[in-house]
């Protein structure tokens, strides 16, 4: 069944259900999301199930509405789970409003430091054209690492988000030779996210990949927020901002 506007409703919860049940209602909507997260967004108070009298996890109707809210959060408006935890005193921010610029002063909505979701697939020549640039140019980009097809040749959103800024930089006189310190940089911040994340990604036991993941991103939005802060700083230092 659906409602007025066409899209299916959310299953009403009845009573109290297990963890198994809850992954499988929330799998659909969001791919990724394992019983590992679940139990990691337990142990960082952003959910709090009931327990039995033989220690398993028993969920309500609240309880997967304020998953589905902390999920959708994070993949759409990039929350940290830090302001996530915050709000949920306060009462969490309703999900289904047009997306915030969560990362200050960079105007990007990053869809997550995931993997990308397959959405886009795209020649040369399509990507090209999206971007209003020549094939050359994008040819160009690939050459210093700046984009990249899959092994299969398609390339993906990824490549179409930092193709569109290029475009958009071109419009200045930006040529992709000014652009390979931002492979550099990118390259070598990686490795130190990596680095960072890796304490978290020991065997130790069966939450620690979701733990490592939420590192991750965290880690890499302290980063996107730091160059923006200090671009800006050092304009505003200039006498230019």
């Amino acid at each position: 069944m659906t409602d007025g506007a066409g899209e299916t409703p959310h299953p009403v919860v009845t009573g109290t259900i297990s963890i198994g049940e809850v992954l499988s209602l929330l799998k659909r909507e969001f791919p990724d999301v394992t019983i590992s997260k679940i139990r990691f967004l337990e142990s960082e108070g952003l959910v709090s199930p009931e327990r039995t009298g033989s220690g398993y996890r028993r969920f309500g109707q609240r309880d997967v509405d304020q998953l589905r809210a902390v999920l959708t959060l994070q993949r759409d408006q990039y929350l940290p789970l830090k302001v996530i935890r915050d709000h949920i005193s306060e009462g969490l921010p309703d999900p289904d409003a047009p997306p915030a610029t969560p990362i200050a002063g960079t105007g990007m909505r990053p869809d997550d430091f995931r993997p990308g979701a397959g959405r886009v697939r795209m020649t040369r020549t399509e990507l090209a054209e999206a971007c209003e640039l020549t094939e050359a140019y994008v040819a160009q980009l690939e050459g210093i690492g700046l984009v990249w097809a899959s092994p299969a040749g398609p390339y993906d959103e990824d490549a179409l988000a930092i193709a569109s800024v290029v475009s958009r930089l071109s419009a200045f006189g930006v040529e992709p030779r000014h652009l390979r310190s931002f492979r550099v940089v990118a390259d070598r911040e990686t490795g130190l996210v990596e680095q960072m994340a890796t304490p978290y990604s020991q065997p130790r036991d069966r939450d620690a990949r979701a733990r490592e993941q939420e590192t991750i991103r965290e880690l890499a939005s302290l980063f996107v927020q730091l160059h923006a802060a200090l671009l800006r700083a050092e304009l505003i230092r200039g006498g230019r901002a």
